[in-house]
């Protein structure tokens, strides 16, 4: 049996991960509905603040909050701050081309399905990224099954999500639709970690890397003001119903300009 407790905090740390899976997933989607409504650069803006949700919030604060409960008896845990980092990069960048690719083949089944594929690929690589960046005087080996069905659940997860930013509309759908991809993304999260067997051994070299409060907690609020910036822009900016009634406003008086130029002739 592995020496890893997932739960070390109780119900605290996964109750926290799933909270943030759904604020990322929640900003996300957001910015995608503001993403279907513009064209040109703004879309691309909104598309890659919808990246940055998904992947930075929505998937690596999530397994990283998760990773506070984590211990293994006999040894302490570091992280290696290069690969760390690697790891939000990779996850925001397989959000983001999951989006693109989604948009650029209109919604149809095989861009969605596509989409879906490299996403989800990218936020399990994402994930065992960051698991190779735990630092521990420790022998860690993998479950093959179990890590496959992480990567299956990535992948049913980035389609439902990739699905819910071109197709939710209104808030119940836009709720609903994080709420359950917030699910999704931890369950991928936890059978990745079930899939370890961690096993202490004694070693007189130093363990190198930073600790999770002196690394990840800064990094984490920083991602989340981030976040929260994100948010503060969505609100801010016109809805998908008011662009629709302004271009609507601006059809109808550039028609009675027209006609009156008509009349004047």
């Amino acid at each position: 049996m592995s020496d890893i407790d997932l739960f070390s905090h109780g119900v605290i740390t996964p109750a926290l991960a799933y909270v943030m899976s759904v604020l990322g997933s929640l900003i996300g989607l957001m910015m995608a509905g503001r993403a279907r409504s513009v064209v040109g650069l703004s879309r691309l803006w909104w598309l890659a603040g919808a990246a940055f949700a998904v992947g930075g919030t929505g998937v690596w604060v999530m397994h990283f909050v998760a990773m506070l409960g984590v211990r293994v008896e006999g040894t302490p845990i570091r992280y290696d701050v290069a690969l760390t980092v690697l790891s939000a990069l990779v996850a925001i960048v397989a959000a983001g081309a999951g989006l693109a690719c989604a948009f650029l083949g209109g919604g149809r089944l095989g861009a969605l399905a596509g989409g879906g594929l490299v996403a989800g690929l990218g936020v399990a690589a994402a994930q065992h990224i960051a698991l190779k960046a735990m630092t521990m005087a420790a022998e860690v080996t993998y479950n093959p099954v179990l890590l496959a069905v992480s990567v299956l659940v990535a992948v049913v997860a980035a389609v439902a999500v990739l699905r819910s930013a071109l197709r939710a509309r209104g808030a119940l759908a836009v709720i609903g639709s994080a709420l359950v991809a917030g699910l999704l993304l931890n369950a991928m999260h936890y059978a990745g970690m079930v899939s370890l067997d961690v096993r202490p051994v004694e070693t007189h070299l130093a363990l190198t890397g930073a600790q999770a409060v002196d690394f990840l907690l800064p990094l984490m609020v920083g991602v989340g003001l981030l976040t929260i910036g994100l948010l503060l822009a969505v609100f801010l900016s016109p809805s998908s119903h008011e662009l629709r009634e302004e271009a609507e406003l601006e059809a109808m008086i550039a028609s009675r300009r027209a006609r009156n130029a008509d009349w004047l002739s």
